[in-house]
């Protein structure tokens, strides 16, 4: 492994989208993907832990992840109801050294239950987790693929909010965009590197 890349002793983890949002009144939104980028030259180790497991259904909530490539992660909630909504729970992502198992660093993103429209603020998280229980059935491999990536653009706008919601947008669809050197119908190519650091601007 590469030490000059450790920071304070952890690698950073680069998680997309930062925060999963769930509505209640919205079915197509009770199950999310959560993409796991590896943007280092080595294989990595990755686990989903849950503040709440009981909650959720993880598909391959743990495996590894090629250099330089990337896994969707697909998390359900279990617990739709207006009695758990406006209720913040928080999923884990702990990376690990691919042979020793030990962990090289994390990252927290938190899953709010919203109604028809979301609050301001959810319910405080809790400081414990658990292990996410296993998948019923049998296991399937999570898909990696080739890191994607996206620009941002300086949006004109009266308030700051209207820039970040500007800049977020069009990174989001940037990173739709094929890699620098696919074979694709969309003129428009970004450097793998460029799109490593759009996400990581998405996650912050």
């Amino acid at each position: 492994m590469q030490s000059g890349l450790l920071v304070d002793g952890k690698l950073p983890v680069f998680v997309f989208p930062p925060e999963v949002k769930f509505y209640v009144s919205d079915q197509t939104t009770h199950k999310k993907v959560l993409t796991l980028y590896n943007p280092y030259d080595f294989a990595v180790r990755f686990k989903v832990l849950c503040t709440s497991p009981n909650k959720y259904t993880v598909v391959d909530p743990d495996g590894s992840i090629k250099p330089r490539c990337c896994v969707d992660i697909v998390v359900r909630h279990n617990a739709v109801s207006l009695a758990n909504s406006n209720v913040t729970d928080k999923f884990r992502i702990q990376m690990q050294d691919h042979a020793t198992k030990q962990v090289i660093g994390r990252r927290d993103v938190p899953a709010t239950l919203y109604p028809d429209v979301p609050p301001d603020r959810g319910t405080p998280d809790r400081d414990s987790f658990e292990t996410l229980p296993p998948v019923l059935g049998p296991r399937s491999t999570a898909p990696q693929y080739s890191m994607l990536r996206r620009d941002s653009v300086h949006g004109r706008g009266n308030s700051p909010n209207f820039i970040v919601l500007v800049t977020g947008v069009t990174c989001i669809i940037a990173l739709l965009l094929p890699n620098e050197g696919e074979q694709s119908t969309i003129p428009i190519q970004l450097s793998f590197n460029l799109k490593l650091i759009l996400a990581y601007v998405l996650g912050e």
